[in-house]
Order: structure tokens, then sequence, then C-alpha cells
């Protein structure tokens, strides 16, 4: 079994922001696969569905980002999801707009939520997506940058990274992630 995790902020005043990015994936998946992520567990909405020939969890955790590790935690624990076969989806500033980097593994960076993961799943050992969201300009505030309102533009621009992570979600479960990998990187 997967568990396939997109990283956001639950508040309604957070969708839509480039921090949102993995939350967005998740919505977008369901949206080509007629699923819904609805139902309530350990602080996070989650599915558990078939896709691609896979028994899949999708979830969102409904913690805040820097708390995300808990509800993710929970959900590995409960259903005995080995850290290999957690696929978490988020945000990443150093990645240009519209593009993905897909590793199996690696530290957390900058990014708070999956420093909680790290630390509340115990391993760096867990495959991720990476979607671009671009560097804030060089004055810019950094947490304005992630979760402030966006233009249509940047919306749209933000949107085939999306299209990307779920494309890449798809290989993943198919062939592989070094087949996505050797796809997408």
């Amino acid at each position: 079994m997967y568990l396939i995790v997109g990283l956001g902020n639950p508040e309604e005043e957070y969708k839509g922001t480039r921090h949102n990015m993995g939350f967005d994936t998740i919505n977008q998946i369901c949206e080509k696969y007629n699923i819904k992520v609805a139902k309530s567990k350990f602080n996070g909405l989650y599915e558990k569905c078939n896709i691609e020939g896979k028994e899949v969890i999708l979830l969102k955790p409904q913690t805040y980002m820097n708390l995300s590790g808990t509800c993710i935690r929970e959900f590995a624990n409960f259903y005995k999801i080995a850290s290999n076969d957690i696929l978490v989806i988020y945000d990443d500033m150093d990645i240009e707009v519209g593009t993905i980097k897909i590793r199996k593994k690696g530290n957390s960076g900058s990014h708070n939520g999956m420093k909680s993961i790290v630390e509340n799943i115990g391993t760096i050992e867990f495959p991720r997506i990476r979607i671009g969201i671009g560097k804030p300009m060089e004055n810019e505030d950094k947490i304005k940058y992630v979760i402030g309102k966006l233009s249509n533009k940047t919306k749209e621009e933000l949107k085939e990274g999306t299209i990307k992570a779920t494309e890449a979600v798809t290989e993943i479960l198919k062939n592989g992630i070094d087949t996505a990998m050797n796809k997408f990187n």
C-alpha cells in the first residue's frame, strides 16, 4: 500500500497559495481518477482507493504545514506502511516554476513540513516530488511569498507543476520511481 501525501495548510485563506502545491496535486489526482478525499482520521483528510492497480491512501494533513509529520506518522503506523512507500508532494523555492524534481530520499532542507516528517517518521528514506514555486524577489518577504495571494497568470504557471506532479505519481505507481525520475527529472 502507498501513502501519497500532499502538503499544505488547511484553512481557506491558504487555498491557492504557493505553499499548497501538495494539496493542489492531490486535488488534481482526485479529478483525474474521480476520487473524493473526504474521510477524516488522525488530523488528516484521506481516501483509500485503487490507482493504476495499486492500493493507495491519498492524504492531506489538516495540521499546519510544520506539524504534518504527526499526521503522516499516525497513518503509516496504523496502516503499516513502510517509509519507502510514503510519497510526499510539496512546494520548493529552489526549483523553477512549472517544473518538478523527484527524489528517492533526502534531507528536509529549509522546508518546515519536511522537517516535521523526518522527525516523526525517523528517516530521510522516503520518496518525494518537489514542485517548483520559484524564488521571491531579493527584497520580498519569503513567508508572504509562499502564503500570499496569486495573480491568475501565476496560478496558471504553478498549475503546470501540479499537472506534472500528477503525471509523475501515475508513472511511479505504474512503472516505479526510477522510471519516473528518468522521465521527469
